[in-house]
């Protein structure tokens, strides 16, 4: 039974609205799953903070006029989910890449992020992106660095001091 076009209406703002604030968005064909593994792809993107649909490609065409995606437009064929990356960037990437490990059914066709579309075979390049936590732990790490080798370079004259006086009292006898 097809959809009415109120809800078709509904279904493109939803999808819309996501795509305006999304990270990045990963198209799969997912043609030969079953419906319970559908429905655990789904439970483990909800898990990982990303959007999942299965929207019919002419839907999905006019959802994302307007939005940074608008570039996967063309792209756009055959039986597609949808995942987009609300969080982090690499979100997506990696739910849909970790999924497809154990099903072979699901096959990602592209990978959108920031306005630009690359092949299925960069998925792996952006599901390898830090989340923000790991990118705030390196950022800090960075930014530690200097401070810490300026601290161990003060401090080192008088670690050399006590090295020498130890080594000198232990070849002199008592």
């Amino acid at each position: 039974m097809g959809l009415r076009l109120e809800d078709k209406q509904a279904m493109v703002a939803e999808v819309q609205a996501v795509a305006q604030s999304a990270h990045s968005v990963v198209a799969a064909e997912y043609r030969g799953l079953t419906v319970s593994q559908l429905t655990g792809l789904r439970a483990k993107a909800r898990q990982a903070g990303v959007y999942m649909r299965v929207v019919k490609n002419t839907l999905a065409r006019r959802a994302v006029t307007g939005t940074p995606y608008e570039c996967i437009a063309k792209s756009l064929k055959g039986p597609l989910v949808l995942a987009f990356s609300r969080e982090d960037p690499g979100a997506a990437a990696r739910v849909v890449k970790e999924f497809a490990k154990g099903n072979e059914k699901l096959v990602p066709t592209l990978v959108a992020l920031g306005g630009q579309v690359y092949p299925p075979a960069d998925i792996d390049r952006v599901a390898s992106l830090p989340t923000k936590a790991q990118a705030l732990a390196m950022l800090l790490g960075v930014m530690k660095a200097p401070v810490t080798k300026f601290v161990r370079t003060l401090a080192e004259p008088a670690a050399k001091l006590v090295r020498t006086v130890d080594a000198v009292k232990a070849v002199k006898p008592a």
